[in-house]
Protein backbone atom coordinates (compact mmCIF):
# COMPACT_ATOMS: atom_id res chain seq x y z
CA UNK A 1 0.00 0.00 0.00
CA UNK A 2 0.74 3.31 -0.66
CA UNK A 3 2.65 4.70 3.09
CA UNK A 4 0.67 8.16 2.32
CA UNK A 5 -2.78 6.43 2.70
CA UNK A 6 -1.44 5.76 6.71
CA UNK A 7 -2.55 9.52 6.92
CA UNK A 8 -5.51 9.55 4.10
CA UNK A 9 -8.62 10.92 5.65
CA UNK A 10 -11.05 8.14 6.09
CA UNK A 11 -13.12 9.27 2.97
CA UNK A 12 -10.47 8.95 0.85
CA UNK A 13 -9.45 5.27 2.20
CA UNK A 14 -13.31 4.31 1.95
CA UNK A 15 -13.39 5.65 -2.15
CA UNK A 16 -9.61 3.60 -2.58
CA UNK A 17 -11.27 0.82 -1.07
CA UNK A 18 -14.95 1.08 -3.04
CA UNK A 19 -13.00 1.95 -6.55
CA UNK A 20 -10.56 -1.10 -6.19
CA UNK A 21 -7.63 1.71 -6.00
CA UNK A 22 -6.79 -0.10 -2.56
CA UNK A 23 -7.74 -3.49 -0.27
CA UNK A 24 -9.03 -2.90 2.98
CA UNK A 25 -6.08 -6.06 3.76
CA UNK A 26 -3.84 -3.79 2.55
CA UNK A 27 -4.37 -1.04 4.52
CA UNK A 28 -4.69 -2.87 7.11
CA UNK A 29 -1.76 -4.85 6.87
CA UNK A 30 0.24 -1.45 6.81
CA UNK A 31 -1.13 -0.42 9.92
CA UNK A 32 -0.47 -3.17 11.79
CA UNK A 33 2.74 -3.15 10.75
CA UNK A 34 3.38 0.60 11.45
CA UNK A 35 1.61 -0.36 15.35
CA UNK A 36 3.77 -2.59 15.72
CA UNK A 37 6.73 -0.67 14.88
CA UNK A 38 6.08 2.56 16.47
CA UNK A 39 3.54 1.40 19.75
CA UNK A 40 6.86 0.44 22.04
CA UNK A 41 7.10 4.06 21.45
CA UNK A 42 4.07 5.96 21.46
CA UNK A 43 1.98 3.46 23.99
CA UNK A 44 -1.38 4.73 22.57
CA UNK A 45 -2.86 1.38 22.04
CA UNK A 46 -3.62 -1.13 24.89
CA UNK A 47 -5.26 -4.23 22.84
CA UNK A 48 -5.13 -4.42 18.87
CA UNK A 49 -6.74 -7.53 17.69
CA UNK A 50 -4.73 -8.72 14.83
CA UNK A 51 -6.21 -11.82 13.82
CA UNK A 52 -9.22 -11.18 13.99
CA UNK A 53 -8.94 -7.63 12.15
CA UNK A 54 -7.07 -8.95 9.12
CA UNK A 55 -10.03 -11.60 9.03
CA UNK A 56 -12.80 -9.00 8.49
CA UNK A 57 -11.06 -7.13 6.36
CA UNK A 58 -10.55 -10.05 3.80
CA UNK A 59 -14.09 -10.54 4.67
CA UNK A 60 -14.96 -7.23 3.28
CA UNK A 61 -12.73 -7.51 0.41
CA UNK A 62 -14.87 -10.50 -0.72
CA UNK A 63 -18.12 -8.27 0.21
CA UNK A 64 -17.00 -5.77 -2.45
CA UNK A 65 -15.80 -7.97 -5.05
CA UNK A 66 -19.25 -9.51 -4.91
CA UNK A 67 -20.90 -5.96 -5.31
CA UNK A 68 -22.30 -6.03 -1.43
CA UNK A 69 -20.97 -2.49 0.08
CA UNK A 70 -22.34 -2.51 3.70
CA UNK A 71 -21.78 1.44 3.97
CA UNK A 72 -20.34 4.79 3.65
CA UNK A 73 -17.25 3.12 6.29
CA UNK A 74 -16.66 -0.51 4.14
CA UNK A 75 -13.52 -2.03 4.86
CA UNK A 76 -12.15 1.19 6.27
CA UNK A 77 -10.15 0.25 10.18
CA UNK A 78 -11.13 2.55 13.30
CA UNK A 79 -9.73 2.11 16.72
CA UNK A 80 -11.60 3.52 20.02
CA UNK A 81 -11.01 4.41 23.24
CA UNK A 82 -10.87 1.97 26.06
CA UNK A 83 -14.03 3.23 27.88
CA UNK A 84 -15.85 1.73 24.45
CA UNK A 85 -16.82 -1.47 25.35
CA UNK A 86 -16.73 -3.72 22.31
CA UNK A 87 -17.80 -7.37 21.74
CA UNK A 88 -14.97 -9.89 22.44
CA UNK A 89 -12.49 -7.35 22.79
CA UNK A 90 -11.13 -6.47 25.88
CA UNK A 91 -11.96 -3.38 26.94
CA UNK A 92 -10.36 -1.74 30.58
CA UNK A 93 -11.52 1.94 30.79
CA UNK A 94 -8.05 2.24 31.40
CA UNK A 95 -8.77 0.72 35.29
CA UNK A 96 -6.54 -2.45 36.99
CA UNK A 97 -10.16 -3.70 37.98
CA UNK A 98 -10.73 -4.36 34.24
CA UNK A 99 -7.87 -5.61 33.27
CA UNK A 100 -9.32 -8.94 31.87
CA UNK A 101 -12.63 -7.47 30.65
CA UNK A 102 -14.53 -9.10 27.90
CA UNK A 103 -17.88 -7.59 27.23
CA UNK A 104 -20.35 -9.88 25.74
CA UNK A 105 -21.88 -6.80 23.72
CA UNK A 106 -21.12 -3.63 21.75
CA UNK A 107 -21.73 -0.27 22.72
CA UNK A 108 -24.48 1.44 20.67
CA UNK A 109 -21.92 3.82 18.61
CA UNK A 110 -19.94 0.31 17.67
CA UNK A 111 -23.29 -1.22 16.27
CA UNK A 112 -23.78 1.87 14.22
CA UNK A 113 -19.85 1.65 12.65
CA UNK A 114 -19.78 -2.05 11.77
CA UNK A 115 -23.51 -1.36 10.50
CA UNK A 116 -21.80 1.36 8.50
CA UNK A 117 -18.62 -1.24 7.31
CA UNK A 118 -16.31 -0.26 9.94
CA UNK A 119 -13.70 -2.98 11.01
CA UNK A 120 -13.40 -2.04 14.83
CA UNK A 121 -9.03 -3.66 15.35
CA UNK A 122 -8.00 -2.01 18.49
CA UNK A 123 -8.37 0.20 21.85
CA UNK A 124 -6.91 2.65 22.36
CA UNK A 125 -4.95 4.44 26.16
CA UNK A 126 -7.10 6.71 28.35
CA UNK A 127 -6.09 8.35 31.61
CA UNK A 128 -7.52 5.81 34.18
CA UNK A 129 -11.27 6.00 34.05
CA UNK A 130 -11.57 9.28 32.04
CA UNK A 131 -10.86 11.49 35.17
CA UNK A 132 -7.71 13.01 33.98
CA UNK A 133 -5.92 14.88 31.13
CA UNK A 134 -2.48 13.77 30.67
CA UNK A 135 -2.84 10.06 29.84
CA UNK A 136 0.00 9.23 32.11
CA UNK A 137 -1.67 5.92 33.01
CA UNK A 138 -0.61 3.97 36.31
CA UNK A 139 -1.42 0.73 34.68
CA UNK A 140 -1.20 0.74 31.21
CA UNK A 141 1.91 3.19 30.75
CA UNK A 142 2.14 6.98 29.04
CA UNK A 143 0.88 7.59 26.02
CA UNK A 144 3.20 10.30 24.14
CA UNK A 145 2.86 12.80 22.07
CA UNK A 146 4.00 12.09 18.59
CA UNK A 147 5.15 15.69 18.11
CA UNK A 148 7.53 15.69 20.96
CA UNK A 149 7.60 11.77 23.16
CA UNK A 150 8.35 14.00 26.27
CA UNK A 151 5.58 16.06 26.19
CA UNK A 152 1.61 14.45 27.06
CA UNK A 153 -0.56 13.97 24.10
CA UNK A 154 -3.45 15.73 26.59
CA UNK A 155 -6.64 13.25 28.07
CA UNK A 156 -8.16 11.81 28.92
CA UNK A 157 -8.34 10.17 25.25
CA UNK A 158 -4.63 10.67 24.72
CA UNK A 159 -4.30 7.34 22.89
CA UNK A 160 -6.83 8.50 20.90
CA UNK A 161 -5.52 11.13 19.50
CA UNK A 162 -1.96 9.97 19.59
CA UNK A 163 -3.05 7.09 17.11
CA UNK A 164 -4.09 9.42 14.47
CA UNK A 165 -1.66 11.99 14.32
CA UNK A 166 1.30 9.36 14.44
CA UNK A 167 -0.79 7.35 11.30
CA UNK A 168 -1.42 4.96 13.60
CA UNK A 169 -5.12 4.70 12.66
CA UNK A 170 -7.36 6.66 10.24
CA UNK A 171 -9.70 7.97 12.97
CA UNK A 172 -10.86 6.89 16.54
CA UNK A 173 -13.16 7.84 19.17
CA UNK A 174 -12.95 9.67 22.03
CA UNK A 175 -15.30 10.62 25.50
CA UNK A 176 -15.33 14.14 26.23
CA UNK A 177 -16.41 15.47 30.27
CA UNK A 178 -14.18 18.46 30.67
CA UNK A 179 -12.77 18.41 27.08
CA UNK A 180 -11.26 14.81 26.77
CA UNK A 181 -11.83 14.71 23.33
CA UNK A 182 -10.73 18.37 22.24
CA UNK A 183 -8.08 19.20 24.54
CA UNK A 184 -5.87 15.53 23.06
CA UNK A 185 -6.88 16.27 19.46
CA UNK A 186 -5.38 20.01 19.61
CA UNK A 187 -2.12 19.54 21.66
CA UNK A 188 -1.81 16.44 18.95
CA UNK A 189 -2.62 18.69 15.92
CA UNK A 190 -5.61 17.16 14.62
CA UNK A 191 -9.74 17.72 14.77
CA UNK A 192 -11.66 16.58 17.90
CA UNK A 193 -15.86 16.79 18.05
CA UNK A 194 -17.54 16.56 20.81
CA UNK A 195 -21.35 17.17 19.82
CA UNK A 196 -24.44 18.22 21.60
CA UNK A 197 -25.33 16.11 24.53
CA UNK A 198 -28.24 13.99 23.92
CA UNK A 199 -27.13 14.17 20.04
CA UNK A 200 -24.72 10.84 20.47
CA UNK A 201 -25.75 7.38 22.04
CA UNK A 202 -23.54 6.83 25.69
CA UNK A 203 -25.09 3.28 25.62
CA UNK A 204 -22.69 0.52 26.37
CA UNK A 205 -20.05 3.72 27.51
CA UNK A 206 -18.62 3.67 31.11
CA UNK A 207 -19.40 6.92 32.17
CA UNK A 208 -17.58 9.64 34.50
CA UNK A 209 -20.64 12.03 34.51
CA UNK A 210 -23.49 10.95 33.30
CA UNK A 211 -25.04 15.24 32.68
CA UNK A 212 -22.15 16.06 30.91
CA UNK A 213 -20.47 13.39 29.05
CA UNK A 214 -20.19 12.80 25.41
CA UNK A 215 -19.12 10.75 22.80
CA UNK A 216 -17.37 11.33 19.45
CA UNK A 217 -14.41 11.31 16.75
CA UNK A 218 -11.38 12.37 16.77
CA UNK A 219 -9.97 13.00 12.74
CA UNK A 220 -7.45 14.16 10.20
CA UNK A 221 -10.34 16.54 8.78
CA UNK A 222 -13.87 18.08 9.28
CA UNK A 223 -15.42 16.11 6.72
CA UNK A 224 -14.20 12.73 8.61
CA UNK A 225 -15.90 14.12 11.56
CA UNK A 226 -19.53 14.86 9.85
CA UNK A 227 -19.07 11.72 8.07
CA UNK A 228 -18.10 9.89 11.69
CA UNK A 229 -21.26 12.07 13.43
CA UNK A 230 -23.92 11.25 10.35
CA UNK A 231 -22.89 7.36 11.53
CA UNK A 232 -23.36 7.55 14.82
CA UNK A 233 -25.76 9.99 15.80
CA UNK A 234 -29.30 9.41 16.29
CA UNK A 235 -32.02 8.61 18.95
CA UNK A 236 -31.27 5.57 21.03
CA UNK A 237 -33.52 4.12 23.48
CA UNK A 238 -30.66 2.59 25.88
CA UNK A 239 -29.63 5.93 26.44
CA UNK A 240 -32.27 8.24 27.46
CA UNK A 241 -30.50 11.40 27.11
CA UNK A 242 -30.33 10.91 23.25
CA UNK A 243 -32.57 13.31 21.39
CA UNK A 244 -35.25 12.70 18.65
CA UNK A 245 -34.25 15.13 16.72
CA UNK A 246 -34.13 15.00 13.22
CA UNK A 247 -29.98 13.81 11.91
CA UNK A 248 -28.63 15.94 9.46
CA UNK A 249 -26.76 15.04 6.11
CA UNK A 250 -23.99 16.64 7.69
CA UNK A 251 -21.30 15.93 4.52
CA UNK A 252 -23.73 17.44 2.34
CA UNK A 253 -24.21 20.95 4.76
CA UNK A 254 -20.13 21.79 4.24
CA UNK A 255 -20.44 23.39 1.34
CA UNK A 256 -23.78 25.40 2.17
CA UNK A 257 -21.81 28.79 2.63
CA UNK A 258 -20.22 30.92 5.37
CA UNK A 259 -20.53 34.08 4.45
CA UNK A 260 -22.40 36.75 6.87
CA UNK A 261 -22.11 33.92 9.54
CA UNK A 262 -21.59 35.66 12.70
CA UNK A 263 -18.63 34.39 15.07
CA UNK A 264 -17.93 36.03 18.42
CA UNK A 265 -15.13 36.48 20.55
CA UNK A 266 -15.33 36.24 24.22
CA UNK A 267 -11.49 37.58 24.61
CA UNK A 268 -12.19 39.00 28.28
CA UNK A 269 -12.84 34.91 29.55
CA UNK A 270 -9.31 33.96 27.84
CA UNK A 271 -6.85 36.77 27.06
CA UNK A 272 -5.42 36.90 30.39
CA UNK A 273 -5.08 33.17 30.55
CA UNK A 274 -3.47 31.71 27.17
CA UNK A 275 0.70 31.86 26.35
CA UNK A 276 1.54 33.78 23.80
CA UNK A 277 2.01 31.59 21.12
CA UNK A 278 -1.52 30.58 21.39
CA UNK A 279 -2.60 34.23 21.29
CA UNK A 280 -0.62 34.72 18.15
CA UNK A 281 -2.24 31.59 16.66
CA UNK A 282 -6.16 32.48 17.62
CA UNK A 283 -5.34 36.11 16.22
CA UNK A 284 -3.93 34.39 13.14
CA UNK A 285 -7.17 32.15 12.70
CA UNK A 286 -9.59 35.14 13.53
CA UNK A 287 -7.77 36.96 10.17
CA UNK A 288 -8.70 34.46 8.03
CA UNK A 289 -11.93 33.62 9.47
CA UNK A 290 -12.55 37.55 8.87
CA UNK A 291 -10.98 36.98 5.32
CA UNK A 292 -13.59 34.14 4.62
CA UNK A 293 -16.15 36.66 4.92
CA UNK A 294 -17.56 35.64 8.44
CA UNK A 295 -18.58 38.10 10.51
CA UNK A 296 -16.54 38.77 13.75
CA UNK A 297 -17.74 40.27 16.28
CA UNK A 298 -16.62 40.62 19.99
CA UNK A 299 -18.81 39.84 22.69
CA UNK A 300 -18.70 39.81 27.06
CA UNK A 301 -19.79 36.45 28.63
CA UNK A 302 -19.88 37.77 31.84
CA UNK A 303 -19.00 34.82 33.41
CA UNK A 304 -15.80 34.33 36.63
CA UNK A 305 -14.06 31.12 35.52
CA UNK A 306 -13.86 30.55 38.95
CA UNK A 307 -17.44 30.02 39.36
CA UNK A 308 -17.86 28.17 35.83
CA UNK A 309 -14.41 25.72 37.36
CA UNK A 310 -16.33 25.17 40.20
CA UNK A 311 -19.78 24.29 39.09
CA UNK A 312 -17.96 21.47 36.93
CA UNK A 313 -15.62 20.13 39.73
CA UNK A 314 -18.39 19.77 41.95
CA UNK A 315 -20.65 18.04 39.53
CA UNK A 316 -18.43 16.28 37.79
CA UNK A 317 -16.63 14.78 41.01
CA UNK A 318 -20.16 13.68 42.72
CA UNK A 319 -21.25 12.21 39.59
CA UNK A 320 -17.96 10.25 39.14
CA UNK A 321 -18.03 9.31 42.89
CA UNK A 322 -21.08 7.93 42.63
CA UNK A 323 -20.71 5.76 39.91
CA UNK A 324 -17.65 3.93 40.79
CA UNK A 325 -18.40 4.34 44.76
CA UNK A 326 -18.61 0.64 44.57
CA UNK A 327 -15.69 -0.02 42.82
CA UNK A 328 -13.87 2.41 45.89
CA UNK A 329 -15.63 -0.06 48.21
CA UNK A 330 -14.32 -3.61 46.90
CA UNK A 331 -10.83 -2.43 46.03
CA UNK A 332 -9.52 1.69 46.99
CA UNK A 333 -6.23 0.68 45.86
CA UNK A 334 -6.81 -0.25 42.40
CA UNK A 335 -7.35 3.14 41.51
CA UNK A 336 -3.76 5.59 40.96
CA UNK A 337 -3.29 8.51 43.52
CA UNK A 338 -4.74 11.52 41.13
CA UNK A 339 -7.91 9.81 40.52
CA UNK A 340 -8.21 8.02 43.70
CA UNK A 341 -8.15 11.79 45.30
CA UNK A 342 -10.56 13.04 43.51
CA UNK A 343 -12.84 9.96 43.61
CA UNK A 344 -12.62 10.54 47.84
CA UNK A 345 -13.28 14.19 47.26
CA UNK A 346 -16.15 13.72 45.19
CA UNK A 347 -17.96 11.38 47.94
CA UNK A 348 -17.61 14.16 50.66
CA UNK A 349 -19.24 16.71 48.76
CA UNK A 350 -22.51 17.25 50.40
CA UNK A 351 -25.78 17.31 48.47
CA UNK A 352 -26.66 20.69 49.47
CA UNK A 353 -23.49 22.12 46.65
CA UNK A 354 -23.93 19.55 44.32
CA UNK A 355 -27.12 21.18 43.94
CA UNK A 356 -25.84 24.54 44.83
CA UNK A 357 -23.95 23.76 41.47
CA UNK A 358 -26.32 22.84 39.27
CA UNK A 359 -28.08 26.02 40.40
CA UNK A 360 -24.98 27.75 39.25
CA UNK A 361 -25.21 26.01 35.94
CA UNK A 362 -28.43 27.02 34.76
CA UNK A 363 -27.09 30.42 35.13
CA UNK A 364 -24.31 29.82 32.65
CA UNK A 365 -26.63 28.33 30.43
CA UNK A 366 -28.27 30.90 30.43
CA UNK A 367 -25.99 33.36 29.64
CA UNK A 368 -24.94 30.95 26.79
CA UNK A 369 -28.31 31.34 25.21
CA UNK A 370 -28.34 34.87 25.62
CA UNK A 371 -24.97 35.11 23.89
CA UNK A 372 -25.79 32.76 21.10
CA UNK A 373 -29.07 35.07 20.10
CA UNK A 374 -26.36 37.87 18.61
CA UNK A 375 -23.79 34.86 17.27
CA UNK A 376 -23.91 31.88 15.49
CA UNK A 377 -20.45 30.76 16.64
CA UNK A 378 -18.71 31.63 18.94
CA UNK A 379 -14.26 30.66 18.65
CA UNK A 380 -11.74 30.74 21.47
CA UNK A 381 -8.14 28.78 21.87
CA UNK A 382 -8.56 25.25 22.42
CA UNK A 383 -5.97 24.94 25.16
CA UNK A 384 -4.36 28.12 26.77
CA UNK A 385 -0.99 26.19 26.55
CA UNK A 386 1.44 23.54 23.88
CA UNK A 387 1.50 20.21 25.04
CA UNK A 388 3.49 20.62 28.51
CA UNK A 389 6.11 18.24 29.18
CA UNK A 390 5.03 15.12 31.06
CA UNK A 391 5.20 15.37 35.16
CA UNK A 392 4.85 19.14 34.87
CA UNK A 393 2.15 19.99 38.06
CA UNK A 394 2.29 23.98 36.96
CA UNK A 395 2.77 25.52 33.66
CA UNK A 396 3.52 29.49 32.70
CA UNK A 397 0.38 30.85 31.11
CA UNK A 398 -0.77 34.70 30.85
CA UNK A 399 2.34 35.05 32.93
CA UNK A 400 1.25 33.32 35.67
CA UNK A 401 1.88 30.06 36.89
CA UNK A 402 -1.52 27.67 37.04
CA UNK A 403 -2.08 24.12 37.96
CA UNK A 404 -1.94 21.89 35.08
CA UNK A 405 -5.30 20.90 34.97
CA UNK A 406 -6.70 24.92 34.63
CA UNK A 407 -4.23 25.41 31.93
CA UNK A 408 -5.59 22.69 30.03
CA UNK A 409 -9.38 22.50 30.81
CA UNK A 410 -10.16 26.28 31.36
CA UNK A 411 -11.23 26.89 27.60
CA UNK A 412 -12.70 23.43 27.34
CA UNK A 413 -14.89 22.91 30.17
CA UNK A 414 -17.88 25.44 30.12
CA UNK A 415 -18.76 24.01 26.98
CA UNK A 416 -19.66 20.38 28.81
CA UNK A 417 -21.16 22.17 31.66
CA UNK A 418 -24.05 23.65 29.26
CA UNK A 419 -24.22 21.00 26.83
CA UNK A 420 -23.45 22.92 23.23
CA UNK A 421 -21.42 21.25 20.36
CA UNK A 422 -17.59 22.14 19.93
CA UNK A 423 -14.85 21.11 17.28
CA UNK A 424 -11.57 22.01 17.85
CA UNK A 425 -9.40 22.39 14.54
CA UNK A 426 -5.48 22.55 13.87
CA UNK A 427 -5.00 26.60 13.65
CA UNK A 428 -1.12 26.82 13.81
CA UNK A 429 2.07 25.96 15.67
CA UNK A 430 4.14 27.34 19.28
CA UNK A 431 8.03 28.38 18.85
CA UNK A 432 8.87 25.19 19.36
CA UNK A 433 6.92 23.05 16.87
CA UNK A 434 4.02 22.21 19.17
CA UNK A 435 0.04 21.65 17.22
CA UNK A 436 -2.54 24.73 18.50
CA UNK A 437 -6.15 24.28 18.04
CA UNK A 438 -8.95 26.46 17.16
CA UNK A 439 -12.24 25.66 19.41
CA UNK A 440 -15.55 26.72 17.51
CA UNK A 441 -18.34 26.13 19.56
CA UNK A 442 -21.70 26.03 18.40
CA UNK A 443 -25.59 26.03 19.22
CA UNK A 444 -27.30 23.07 20.87
CA UNK A 445 -27.93 20.44 17.84
CA UNK A 446 -26.54 23.26 15.43
CA UNK A 447 -23.46 21.07 14.53
CA UNK A 448 -23.67 22.06 10.53
CA UNK A 449 -23.35 25.53 11.32
CA UNK A 450 -20.26 24.60 13.31
CA UNK A 451 -18.82 21.96 11.09
CA UNK A 452 -19.66 24.60 7.97
CA UNK A 453 -17.22 26.94 9.87
CA UNK A 454 -14.37 24.59 11.09
CA UNK A 455 -14.39 22.94 6.93
CA UNK A 456 -14.34 26.54 5.99
CA UNK A 457 -10.99 27.38 8.11
CA UNK A 458 -9.41 24.16 7.44
CA UNK A 459 -10.03 24.58 3.68
CA UNK A 460 -8.38 28.02 3.51
CA UNK A 461 -5.54 26.86 5.71
CA UNK A 462 -2.49 24.43 5.81
CA UNK A 463 -2.25 23.23 9.14
CA UNK A 464 -4.16 19.82 8.58
CA UNK A 465 -1.77 18.75 6.09
CA UNK A 466 1.57 18.95 8.79
CA UNK A 467 2.50 15.26 10.10
CA UNK A 468 4.81 14.83 13.48
CA UNK A 469 8.15 13.96 13.04
CA UNK A 470 7.95 10.08 13.78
Amino acid sequence: MDQSLLFAPIRELAHKIREGETSSLSVMESLLERINRLNPQVQAYLTVSQERSLEAAQQKDREMRAGKNSGPLHGVPLALKDNIETKGLRTTNGAKRLHDHIPSADATIVKKLKKAGAIIFGKLNMHEIALGGTTDNPHYGFTRNPWDSSRIPGGSSGGSASAVAAGMCPASFGTDTAGSIRIPAALCGIVGLKSTLGRVSRSGVFLLSWSMDCVGPITRTVRDAALLLEVIGGFDPKDPVTSRKRLPRYTEELEAGIKGIRVGVCKEYFSDLVEPDVHRAFQGAMTEISRLGIDVVELPLNLERAHVSAAHEIILASEAATYYEPHLRAGIGDFGPDVRLRLQRGLAIPAVHYLKAQQVRTVIQQRFRDLFDQIDVMASPTVAVPAPLRGQQNVSAGGVQRSLREALVSLTLPVNLVGFPAITVPCGFSSEGLPLGLQLVGRPFDEATLLRVAHGFESATPWKDQRPPL
